[in-house]
């Protein structure tokens, strides 16, 4: 399809549409052909939306061409805007006419039932008749009636009129590439061109052989959708038109210009506001140093690489452009307005921020990012810390802190052998993981219990989430042992030791409903940010589990 303007609504009945077209290549049901109905529906609808605005559209031209004295210039363009709402009209109704054919070569409407408005859908007689419409457009050398021709041409005399009567209004033929045909051949159509199963069909053959009678109207209710937004852009063209010979200040914005998008904390902001006001009907050629700059909405682009200069004590090298905007006034006559724009270029300075942190995790890999960007690039660290492992890292300034005693340690640092201070840091125990029972079919509801039958157990350690998120490499955490008692009446039966994962295949035999499954966790395990294995102590109110089977 061609590009343009289309509401949201036309864009989805448009998307609908080519997904229900290409199911006509399936041997589709009776429900699938009763969405095209509802596609018809949907198109029609958005077609009376879409005229409904074109007109509104036109009106609003008008009214613009009268406030500004109803110069010949736009008169001409009102004239053309009228021409073409009324071919548009014409268009549209010869192509409704095509689905009252369709209709009646299709033996009309079901009895008891009529249309609502031409070309309505519903309640068809020939709905799953493949053959009448493809008939009915195929070429006589092709056994048809030869109609095709008869919508091509009209498509196809509709586009070279909209065409030829833009460029009168002086449009290149770069303002109008969204107006192609609307009538192609498979050789030619954007979507159907390299497909070898469409090669070398005509226009009528690829949209309408093989075509159930609600298809092929609903496929004339989107030549119409792309008629009508076809005559969209061209009036959008048009009412930019009016008014184009004249500097009018038609759009405003509200501007501020700061000394520096950026300030320091307890330093005051600083900017100038005003009012720039910009002309919808110009478009202004705008450059810096004679380079021509992109131009949006009446708003120039400057952009460019800021190069060195000579820099004064506090690295500022102050520089200027020359700014120039060129506009056509009336009379055809070109005046430019010019300014020298100021500005200063910083030396570069890069700035590494500090991410240490004010508590570190026992037993853990504590990375730390100490920076001291006063001395740049003289910065040498070395690190100490006495209670704790001191790992350097890749990066300068990078290093790893495992504290072995809980408490406080001091960071000290120093660069080229000399001492720059010392940081304090707390040391706090790992939190402990929380134990979740867990069955083939998820976490154990430990309100309701589990099946007496329930084949295997699952002990999973799940590590605190806070801490899990701050040191994921040494958040992981298995049940190493467990000692599981199937208890009834109070007294234990029988007792099993396992590890995370439990086979109580060797108590499902004598469990009952009713009983309780006591699991006393013996050992939790600990995976470090090494890689190395550690027994992970579990206090006696965390270590005991009862879930009751039912």
């Amino acid at each position: 399809m061609a590009g343009g303007k289309e509401t949201p609504r036309q864009k989805m009945v448009g998307m609908m549409y080519l997904v229900l077209t290409a199911l006509l290549a399936l041997n589709v049901s009776v429900t699938v052909l009763d969405k095209f109905v509802f596609i018809n529906e949907s198109l029609n609808r958005a077609n009376e939306e879409s005229a409904q605005r074109n007109i509104e559209t036109l009106t609003s031209i008008k009214k613009s061409v009268e406030e500004t004295g109803n110069r010949d210039a736009d008169r001409a363009v009102v004239e053309m805007a009228e021409a073409m709402r009324a071919q548009t009209t014409n268009t549209l109704n010869e192509l409704t006419n095509f689905k009252l054919a369709f209709i009646e070569e299709t033996k009309g409407y079901l009895e008891g039932h009529k249309a609502e408005y031409p070309g309505d859908s519903r309640h068809l007689t020939g709905k799953t008749d493949y053959d009448a419409v493809g008939h009915y457009m195929m070429a006589a050398e092709e056994g048809g009636k030869g109609h095709g021709v008869e919508l091509k041409a009209v498509l196809d005399d509709y586009v070279a009129t909209l065409r030829s009567e833009l460029k009168q209004q002086g449009f290149e033929d770069a303002d109008l590439v969204h107006f192609e045909s609307l009538a192609h051949d498979a050789d030619t159509h954007p979507v159907f061109k390299n497909d070898p199963n469409q090669k070398g069909k005509k226009f009528a053959q690829l949209e309408f052989e093989g075509t159930p009678t609600p298809a092929g109207i609903a496929s004339i209710s989107e030549f119409q959708s792309r008629v009508l937004s076809y005559e969209t852009q061209a009036l959008d063209l048009l009412r930019k038109k009016v008014g184009a010979g004249d500097l009018k200040f038609d759009e405003i914005k509200a501007m501020v210009r700061p000394e520096s998008k950026y300030v320091a904390a307890g330093t005051p902001y600083k900017a100038e506001m005003f009012i720039a006001a910009s002309s919808s009907g110009v478009t202004p050629t705008m450059t810096y140093n004679g380079t021509d700059i992109p131009v949006n909405g009446g708003i120039g682009q400057v952009e460019f690489v800021a190069t060195p200069g000579q820099y004064d004590k506090n690295g500022n090298a102050r520089k200027t452009y020359e700014a120039a905007i060129t506009v056509k006034l009336p009379g055809g006559q070109d005046t430019t307005f010019r300014n020298e724009i100021e500005y200063y270029v910083i030396r570069p300075v890069i700035q590494i921020q500090s991410q240490s942190v004010n508590a570190l995790y026992l037993n853990c890999g504590n990375a730390l990012d100490v920076q001291v960007p006063a001395l740049g690039t003289s910065y040498s660290p070395r690190f100490t810390a006495a209670g704790a492992d001191v790992i350097p890292g890749q990066a300068t300034g990078q290093v790893t802190i495992v504290p072995k005693k809980l408490g406080k340690i001091n960071l000290g640092v120093s660069s080229n052998g000399n001492k720059i201070g010392d940081r304090e840091f707390g040391v706090r125990g790992i939190p402990a993981p929380d134990i979740v029972p867990r069955t083939d079919r998820g976490p154990v509801d430990m309100k309701t219990g589990i099946s007496a039958k329930t084949p295997r157990l699952y002990l999973q350690a799940v590590p605190d989430q806070s801490f899990a998120e701050f040191l994921p490499n040494d958040a992981k955490f298995r049940v190493a042992e467990a000692e599981i008692t199937l208890v009834s009446g109070g007294l234990g039966r029988r007792t099993i030791r396992q590890g995370e994962r439990i086979n109580l295949g060797p108590i499902a035999q004598q469990a009952r409903k009713g009983d309780q499954l006591v699991i006393e966790i013996k050992k939790v395990q600990r995976q470090n940010f090494r890689g190395q294995v550690e027994d992970f102590p579990i206090s006696k109110a965390n270590s005991f589990i009862n879930i009751t089977l039912k």
